[in-house]
């Protein structure tokens, strides 16, 4: 695709984003931008790049699929911020923009020259997202951030695994995605506000601030409640019976969240609905090694399938619990249009998975962007981004 070529459909149609983020965090919300329709250009350092092109196995034909998770709908051009050409690309491409992206550590920009004010001084309409670890200031403001040191350092680590003293990461670097997800959410707001305004803004989030930001009901149930949330396997702290229960082949999982749900599983399987201590919700969840009990001594003669089946027919929301693989090939998925194929330049046809968000116009129309760029090779549309600056002898 050629320098002009970038047209996509999408609400960010004609909004040109200049990504300098690196690792995930950052490229999350680029990508966001970019499946939205922005134009997204992927600044990297040369040689190397991104960090996560470095990231792995798996490879294939040399390229990190780490990376390829994070990077599509984006163009790379390399850059030597040190150096004072490629600088002078960077900053007509500053002047252009309408949001940048970074993730370096406080105060990197500033000993770049590229700190806020000159930023604000080039495009005074320009939306900054800045991510950090644990948030631009305060006591530990200088802190590098990793994925699983923020679970651990927010709290969620301690929330999840099997049992207090045995705290697990989630199976994906969610911090940085949560964090890259507020970034975006941020900026949209930032430029629906300069809509009114004109003027641009600076949006601040951290992995620590995305984590905090997901504690929902554990939170209030510490600030609030008195009550320390511990890590306590496949079963909800709050509802009951709410969790993963063994079957006769394997398993399956029930979320009965109502008392009416409550009546309609017991009658479904037998049960007696008002037994003494699972009446209500409160006495089941006081009593869930009880509860937890009986609910398997009754699945212990279903099938998984045959119980999954069942299941729907007395209307108690359950599911099984699906690997990757199964989560791909599964219809329902990629009804929703979250398997997509793209062409990459190297690599040919590939399969990735598709952006959560579909668009529907007045009509019932869906809208949805189709086609999606492959992540690019490193520096591969560089040429044709400085051909797009030097049609008007800015670069």
């Amino acid at each position: 695709m050629s320098g002009t070529d970038t047209a996509a459909p999408g609400p960010l149609a004609g909004t040109l984003v200049v990504d300098l983020s690196r690792a995930l965090a950052g490229p999350q919300a680029t990508m966001m931008f970019g499946d939205l329709g922005a134009r997204v250009v992927k600044v990297e350092a040369p040689g190397a790049g991104d960090d996560t092109r470095g990231w792995g196995p798996p490879f294939v034909g040399g390229e990190s699929t780490y990376f390829l998770s994070a990077n599509r709908n984006k163009e790379s051009i390399t850059l030597d911020l040190k150096a004072d050409a490629d600088r002078d690309v960077l900053l007509e491409l500053v002047r252009r923009a309408d949001v940048l992206v970074e993730n370096f550590r406080t105060g990197v920009l500033e000993r770049l020259g590229l700190g806020i004010d000159v930023l604000h001084e080039l495009n005074p309409g320009l939306v900054v997202l800045s991510i950090t670890g644990f948030g631009h200031d305060g006591p530990e403001g200088g802190r590098s951030g990793y994925d699983q040191i923020a679970q651990g350092e927010a709290g969620l680590m301690s929330l999840t695994g099997s049992a207090p003293d045995d705290p697990q990461k989630v199976g994906t670097p969610i911090a940085d995605l949560l964090a890259g997800m507020y970034g975006a959410y941020g900026v949209l707001a930032a430029l629906l506000e300069r809509g009114r305004t004109g003027a641009g803004t600076v949006v601040r989030t951290s992995l620590l601030a995305a984590v905090v930001g997901v504690h929902g009901f554990q939170s209030t149930r510490w600030t609030v409640g008195g009550e320390l949330g511990r890590a306590q396997g496949n079963h909800h702290a709050a509802i009951a019976p709410y969790g993963l229960f063994r079957c006769a082949e394997g398993s399956v999982q029930i979320a009965v969240g109502s008392e009416a749900l409550w009546r309609r599983f017991c009658a479904g399987f037998g049960l007696d609905p008002a037994a003494p201590g699972l009446e209500t919700n409160g006495e089941r969840v006081a009593n869930r090694d009880r509860l937890v009990e009986i609910v398997e001594e009754v699945f212990a003669g279903w099938k998984a399938a045959d119980l999954l089946a069942r299941l729907d027919e007395v209307g108690v929301p359950a599911g099984k619990v699906r690997t990757l693989d199964e989560v791909y090939a599964w219809e329902q998925t990629r009804s929703q249009g979250l398997l997509i194929d793209v062409d990459h330049e190297t690599l040919g046809r590939l399969q990735l998975a598709g952006p959560p968000l579909r668009f529907f116009d007045t009509r019932g129309t869906e809208v949805t962007r189709r086609s999606h760029r492959a992540p690019p090779p490193l520096g591969g549309d560089g040429a044709a981004v400085r051909s797009w600056l030097a049609e008007d002898g800015a670069a």
